[in-house]
């Protein structure tokens, strides 16, 4: 069974003695206080308060590792969260942050059970710092993304192959199918929406739409084609095509991608045989590769391969089209590396769209080509590929940013329906369906 998103929280009495004392006590600029041992975060540490020249001093603070003892007056003044400071429906900040004197100081600060409220000299605001904030900044330089817990796999998918029902998601009473279809792509790369109507192409259009906003490309919005080659690109034909990313040449791919296949129609005069379903006998099966899990595979087989892959950045394009010719906004590697943790944050993979590799300091195109093969193996190997024939009535939603997808060839006319959506639109409709609004806030804002 598949699980829904657990929002982790570490949880904690209020008190030692389990009697919350509600006392506050001011301090005046240069000297300390302890919090009171009655007061919830009094019971796990001996908090001491001093106001210095340049920051607020909070020692005491235990647990895990703490970077810092000190934060700044005036990034304490920034951060005020008041009516004041933030307008309580855009949630944006109402203030001018250079209007504020550089030399803004405290004039009193008390500790309360829930934290640490400031009155600035000059003009005499008041701000307050809940302790779970001043406890993030003391042991942490910023918000860090929410941890998911991804599932990565192989040909193994099918026998327990991630999936919600149409009318669990659709349902008007509450959200929990959307909750459980956002999460499980998250988790899984990929999700099915068994049931959905497949009469015209209208059910799917409102499957899609119930995650977020359909993205406009050069190809329209919500597409609903055959392989007549109305569009210059490989999809709008019969033949197979190997694990890709779709959308490589722009600067942020499309996140999501859907397909459904509405019907699937043998060749004028021929009729599917006894021995075999239509689809098997006229072909067409998909093809999906979790790249984060062939990532995984070569750095542990060729980790100087996956550093090669990584480092050298690629022109990527879409010239078919009269009068388009896309590129991104910079060359961009197979594998995009996040900044800051150096973990797979996204894969950018198609050869076709793939211009000419260059000549760097450190890396030959020879070494980049050795590099590509081994890729290419890992992606083409039986026990990484999932191959499933789609059928009318299942929706094929996945996360193009990090699941491949291809196809084998087909006779027939094949009708297939779907559309793009951006990551970002995803991303929020997953957070605002897992987790709490308080928790939102607190990630995405700091």
């Amino acid at each position: 069974m598949f699980a829904g998103a657990v929002l982790r929280s570490v949880s904690r009495s209020a008190t030692a003695g389990g009697t919350p004392r509600a006392a506050t006590r001011p301090i005046l600029r240069g000297l300390s206080t302890a919090a009171q041992p009655g007061q919830p975060d009094g019971s796990r540490y001996d908090v001491d308060v001093q106001v210095l020249p340049d920051g607020l001093q909070i020692k005491g603070i235990r647990g895990n590792s703490v970077k810092r003892e000190k934060l700044p007056h005036f990034w304490l003044r920034d951060n005020c969260r008041c009516q004041k400071c933030v307008h309580q429906q855009t949630l944006q900040r109402n203030f001018n942050t250079f209007a504020i004197s550089e030399d803004i100081k405290p004039d009193q600060v008390k500790t309360e059970p829930d934290g640490v409220r400031v009155k600035w000299d000059g003009d005499g605001h008041e701000s307050f710092y809940p302790w779970k904030f001043i406890k993030h900044y003391l042991r942490h330089d910023h918000r860090s993304p929410e941890d998911v817990e991804f599932h990565y796999w192989g040909s193994d998918i099918a026998v327990n192959r991630p999936a919600v029902s149409y009318n669990d998601l659709m349902a008007p009473e509450n959200e929990s199918g959307i909750a459980r279809l956002t999460n499980l792509i998250r988790e899984y790369g990929f999700v099915f929406v068994d049931g959905t109507p497949f009469g015209t192409p209208d059910a799917t259009k409102r499957v899609l739409e119930k995650i977020a906003f359909i993205r406009e490309t050069h190809y329209g919005g919500f597409y609903d084609f055959i392989p007549d080659l109305a569009m210059a690109d490989t999809a709008y034909t019969n033949i197979a095509l190997p694990a890709h990313t779709d959308t490589t040449y722009f600067s942020d791919p499309a996140g999501l991608q859907a397909f459904h296949m509405l019907s699937h129609e043998a060749p004028p005069g021929q009729s599917a045989s006894a021995s075999a379903s239509p689809d098997e006998e006229l072909g067409g099966k998909s093809l999906l590769v979790d790249g984060f899990h062939a990532a995984n595979i070569l750095l542990e087989e060729d980790p100087a391969a996956y550093a090669i892959l990584s480092r050298v950045r690629l022109p990527w394009h879409a010239s078919g089209n009269e009068g388009i010719t896309i590129s991104p906004d910079k060359r961009y590697p197979v594998l995009e590396l996040d900044g800051a943790t150096g973990k797979l944050a996204r894969v950018r993979w198609n050869n076709d769209d793939r211009g000419v590799v260059p000549f760097t300091d450190d890396v030959s195109p020879t070494q980049w080509y050795a590099a590509a093969r081994k890729w290419d193996g890992i992606l083409r190997r039986p026990d990484v590929e999932y191959w499933v024939q789609l059928k009318p009535g299942q929706v094929l939603i996945f996360d193009n940013w990090r699941v491949m997808h291809g196809r084998s060839a087909f006779e027939g006319r094949r009708r297939m329906c779907g559309a793009y959506i951006n990551r970002d639109d995803f991303i929020s409709r997953w957070r605002n369906t897992n987790f709490p609004r308080e928790a939102i806030l607190s990630q995405v804002v700091g």
